[in-house]
């Protein structure tokens, strides 16, 4: 009886074992076959108009436009770094605000995202333990400082597991936060996207090498 319920426990912890494996693989892959198809779809009326006027083959035609497609968000970024093209987009973002309800959401959003102007995206913040109740519970949570007060308050943006997209905003005073140097935003993702799997790299202060001229005196 022992002997089928460890075969049991074998063949099941196996199973999930390989499953646990494949499983990541089959999410990427999956997600990048939606994004192909999707880039497919938007580049298709024009890779349509070459093969059509051209003997360019489709394959060659899809790497013809994904090519311009490129080019043009170089040069859209070269002009928004004008002053001119500045202000049109400034101009831009003010009127679609305006007219496209949750336009400055989304960009909003993104800029957090992929990176800002500034300061402005969450990469660039300072991760850190925040004692939401005071440090004489002894709770606290990951989280990273997005603004610093003139007061010396902190912003701090508390993300949820596993989505760490989603989470709370909290204002605290400088003796309810503990800034983390050592430890960067996406290695603090990653222990949020694994429910608290690896936290300890929160807890494990590295040590600092002895300066050689101390030694010396």
């Amino acid at each position: 009886m022992l002997t089928v319920k460890k075969m049991r426990s074998f063949v099941g912890l196996t199973f999930l074992g390989g499953f646990m494996v494949v499983l990541p693989l089959v999410i990427f892959v999956l997600l990048l076959y939606w994004l192909l198809g999707l880039l497919r779809s938007i580049i298709r009326p024009m890779s349509d108009w070459l093969t059509t006027w051209t003997a360019m083959a489709h394959f060659a035609a899809d790497l013809l436009v994904i090519g311009l497609l490129l080019s043009l968000f170089f040069v859209i970024g070269l002009l928004v770094r004008t002053r001119m093209g500045s202000w049109a987009r400034e101009l831009m973002d003010h009127w679609l605000g305006k007219l496209a309800p949750g336009y400055s959401t989304i960009r909003e959003v993104v800029m957090q995202l992929i990176g800002g102007e500034g300061n402005t995206s969450l990469l660039n913040g300072q991760v850190c333990r925040a004692y939401l109740m005071g440090r004489v519970h002894g709770v606290s949570v990951t989280g990273i400082i997005t603004e610093n007060h003139a007061n010396g308050d902190y912003t701090v943006y508390v993300p949820t597991a596993p989505i760490p997209t989603s989470g709370f905003v909290y204002h605290l005073s400088a003796d309810c936060v503990d800034i983390l140097p050592h430890v960067g935003v996406e290695a603090a993702m990653r222990t949020v996207i694994a429910c608290g799997s690896g936290s300890r790299i929160l807890s494990e202060i590295p040590e600092v090498a002895p300066s050689p001229n101390r030694d010396q005196v």
